[in-house]
């Protein structure tokens, strides 16, 4: 049966537009929801203390993978930059690390490559002093010839990039590199303080204040060593000195499974009160709607869909309210489940209204993605928590939050109060072992 080209054009522009991509500041299809996230505010929560405090901040900043965090840093990043501050903000999995094996060194030359891009108005002869040191160790390695006496700071960043990518893309180089860098850290660490030092007396644009924006950090794999220790502890605590020592303030985002680990006062006495971005709350404890959440998650669908349509979303884009109402529950609050549901439902429809079967595919479809994270020996501890609504302080409890199968809710009450509690993936609810658990 041939299908209207309008109607194709439509659903393709629709399509496209639940691409799950960060939005950029100031974007018209981003929505706020610090109501239904526990009063969540980046701007206050991060930003303010940036702006206020008269000594150098380093903050974490954590929440689920695909829970907008990078949406939110955006539009800090924007915010700090209209108060006089300059910001270098970068996704460090794109160029500079893996997130299956990452140590601090790889995160220490991840911000020196991205200083060195965004200040080249500087003076960095400290960082070309210790690379002139440092690159004949790391020549075979890195398969390059450089004059070493015309280290200019294209060069610096050629060769830095060069080390970088080696570290994310080539596991057979990566321990090699780490090897011969790791021994002089604290030595790049005073290189790079010194470049800092000079860039923020020559801040473009009448900027006052330096900020670096580490993201994606909260994707490290956790790998836990023969002593009980994992990488996550070894970054974040162990090396908690050098990653406060640079000489601006600083965000990095931590995995959300080590917020809630018994190091939790640790990273407070360390780095202060630690922020998470949780899932809009689309319930409460008991199970019944929260239409407070849910009415947001309709509103995010729909600043995707208006730009190509005038048609209403729940009789006309959708086959009727409660066809919209299931998707979004099913999402559990989570922004990149709920975008993704939208399309795949999208991409099984010929003809608008997206229908409840449609819908129904959409969900079986992501269900079963859940269903393979979850190991045979979790499911019991999947139905306490539903139960519960409580989580433990264990690996366990810890895993099942990294990989999103339990998710975290807040509620601000009318005096202040915050309560926080916990419920597995409602894609799950519906899963066979789980009702088994539930028995």
């Amino acid at each position: 049966m041939a299908v209207d080209l309008d109607i194709e054009e439509l659903l393709d522009n629709i399509y496209n537009a639940f691409n799950p991509q960060p939005l950029p500041a100031g974007d018209s299809k981003y929505v706020e929801c610090r109501e239904v996230r526990g009063d969540v505010e980046i701007l206050q929560d991060l930003g303010r203390s940036i702006r206020r405090s008269r000594e150098l901040t380093c903050q974490l900043y954590s929440g689920y993978r695909g829970t907008g965090k990078t949406t939110e840093l955006l539009r800090l990043k924007a915010d700090l930059e209209e108060q006089k501050c300059f910001v270098v903000y970068f996704a460090a999995d794109e160029e500079d690390i893996s997130v299956q094996d990452v140590q601090y060194a790889d995160i220490l030359l991840a911000c020196t490559r991205h200083l060195l891009d965004k200040l080249k108005q500087a003076n960095s002869q400290p960082i070309a002093d210790w690379l002139r040191e440092r690159l004949q160790d790391l020549k075979d390695i890195l398969s390059t010839e450089i004059n070493l006496n015309q280290l200019t700071i294209e060069t610096q960043l050629n060769q830095f990039a060069k080390i970088t990518a080696a570290i994310r893309a080539e596991p057979s180089q990566r321990q090699k590199i780490r090897e011969k860098v790791e021994p002089h850290t604290e030595t790049l660490l005073k290189a790079l303080n010194a470049f800092i030092a000079d860039a923020k007396h020559n801040l473009p644009d009448g900027k006052t204040q330096l900020v670096v924006i580490a993201d994606n950090l909260d994707r490290i794999v956790p790998i836990f060593r023969d002593n009980g220790r994992s990488n996550h502890e070894e970054i974040f605590l162990d090396r908690h000195e050098q990653l406060k020592a640079l000489d601006c303030h600083i965000v990095y985002t931590v995995p959300i499974s080590m917020i809630y680990s018994r190091w939790a006062t640790d990273l407070k006495d360390n780095y202060g009160i630690s922020q998470v971005l949780p899932s809009v709350m689309v319930q409460y404890r008991d199970g019944s709607p929260y239409e407070a959440g849910i009415a947001k998650l309709k509103e995010t669908i729909k600043r995707r869909v208006e730009p190509y349509t005038d048609l209403d979303l729940e009789t006309q884009i959708f086959e009727s309210p409660e066809v919209l109402e299931q998707l979004c529950r099913m999402s559990g609050g989570y922004m990149r489940d709920l975008i993704q549901l939208a399309q795949e439902a999208i991409n099984r429809t010929d003809q608008l209204p997206i229908s409840a079967r449609a819908v129904q595919r959409a969900i079986a479809e992501v269900r079963d993605i859940y269903q393979r994270a979850v190991e045979e020996n979790q499911w019991q501890t999947l139905a306490q928590v539903h139960k519960s609504k409580e989580i433990a302080n264990d690996n366990l409890h810890r895993s099942l939050l990294f990989n999103r199968c339990l998710l975290e809710y807040r509620y601000l009450n009318q005096k202040g109060d915050k309560y926080i509690w916990y419920d597995v993936h409602p894609l799950i609810w519906e899963l066979p072992k789980f009702k088994d658990a539930l028995k």
